[in-house]
């Protein structure tokens, strides 16, 4: 074959085979409403700590489970491990009888991890929601070795997803940093 048609061979290759990993991509992509998962935890006296408020470990649990209920519906297996967690701050506490709202969502998909960012809500008496506390997990997903599996992409449909997703890069590259420095 001469050197021209193999070139132009090559490229064509080239071109379908870009074509059909376009395509697998499309075909693995999920959207932020896929996996959205929304908890409501009645508080009760087991719930609370010697100070009559929300005992912190309970709220810690709440949230992790909320992260992995996300990042198995996104990953598609219930086989899914926490990597990281990024801010706990107790911003508003919590009484007994209170209602407490956990929302949590993919913002930013790796290759095999998710950032799963869960919101959480006091709602109280007169329906108002107050802020208690917004965490980031990182989710990794493993198959049935225990090792890490690829995830399917994030399909952002929204100015507001496009952000968090961007923000998720960003709060990436600085865990990258400080995995690096030790902090």
């Amino acid at each position: 074959m001469d050197p021209i048609a193999e070139k132009s061979l090559l490229k064509i290759c080239g071109s379908v085979r870009k074509e059909v990993k376009m395509k697998e991509k499309e075909r693995l992509m999920k959207k932020v409403e896929d996996s959205r998962t929304e908890q409501v935890h009645l508080i009760m006296r087991q719930h609370l700590n010697s100070g009559g408020r929300l005992f912190g470990g309970i709220l810690m649990q709440w949230i992790d489970e909320v992260a992995g209920v996300v990042a198995m519906r996104h990953a598609g297996t219930n086989r899914v491990t926490t990597a990281a967690v990024d801010n706990l701050q107790f911003k508003e506490p919590t009484y007994e009888g209170e209602l407490l709202v956990l929302i949590g969502y993919v913002t930013y998909v790796g290759n095999t991890s998710m950032e799963v960012e869960i919101d959480t809500y006091v709602e109280r008496s007169d329906g108002m929601r107050y802020s208690v506390n917004r965490a980031f997990f990182v989710m990794v997903a493993m198959d049935e070795k225990e090792k890490p599996m690829a995830v399917p992409g994030l399909s952002l449909s929204s100015e507001a997803e496009r952000a968090r997703y961007e923000a998720g890069i960003l709060r990436k590259s600085v865990r990258l940093d400080r995995s690096k420095t030790g902090f």
